[in-house]
């Protein structure tokens, strides 16, 4: 279910890289959107105070956030509903995406309640994860009358939205950023710019290991 800490004393896979270095060569307008992802997270907006508790540790988990620096994901999944940024879709066993979200963070409440009789933002890391297990195992069963996989969905594409949106992780996975108006010359497999790092510990990507 969650990944595995992302800063767990490991040496970075792109030692060095820093992808704001390049933000220079970035067209203006693209440039200020980016770095505006750096700075101080917008007020919160949508969520309650309770149910931003909840949802924080949900995608802290999901991401395997678990120590500075961390992205602030819920702030901007935040931000997406309350300005109506949603995928323009929904299951038809869930309402919109606003809805969805209080719905599937209340549904995640009762069952901390029920199992070990405390809200799910005061569990214990170990509880969340368990509870947050529970819901991806059940697959396309019902969970609280709707597919476990649909909240499930529901979740991880936000999560995952929001956190491969900001520079931390582009200097994780060591992508250099928008390519307007700069460009690429160096096409092919395992070729790079003169900008780009490469992978330092190769054996440590999840497809690669698969292979």
């Amino acid at each position: 279910m969650t990944t595995p800490p992302r800063s767990a004393g490991a040496a970075p896979r792109f030692p060095g890289f820093d992808v704001l270095a390049e933000s220079g060569r970035w067209d203006p307008v693209t440039a200020a959107v980016v770095r505006a992802r750096t700075g101080i997270p917008p007020d919160i907006r949508f969520f309650s105070p309770a149910e931003e508790a909840v949802v924080t540790a949900l995608v802290d988990h999901l991401l395997g956030q678990r120590s500075e620096p961390m992205v602030a994901v819920t702030a901007q999944i935040d931000a997406r509903l309350v300005e109506s940024q949603t995928d323009g879709w929904h299951y038809e066993d869930m309402p919109a995406d606003p809805q969805a979200w209080r719905d599937t963070l209340a549904d995640l409440n009762t069952d901390a309640r029920a199992r070990f009789g405390a809200g799910f933002a005061v569990c214990s890391a170990s509880r969340q994860a368990e509870l947050i297990q529970a819901v991806q195992d059940l697959g396309s069963s019902v969970w609280h009358r709707r597919s476990a996989a649909h909240a499930w969905s529901l979740w991880t594409r936000y999560a995952c939205t929001a956190f491969y949106s900001h520079p931390l992780a582009w200097n994780e996975i060591g992508f250099s950023g928008p390519a307007y108006p700069r460009g690429y010359k160096n096409l092919g497999v395992d070729r790079r710019e003169g900008h780009e790092v490469g992978d330092a510990r190769p054996d440590a990507d999840p497809i690669r290991r698969s292979r």
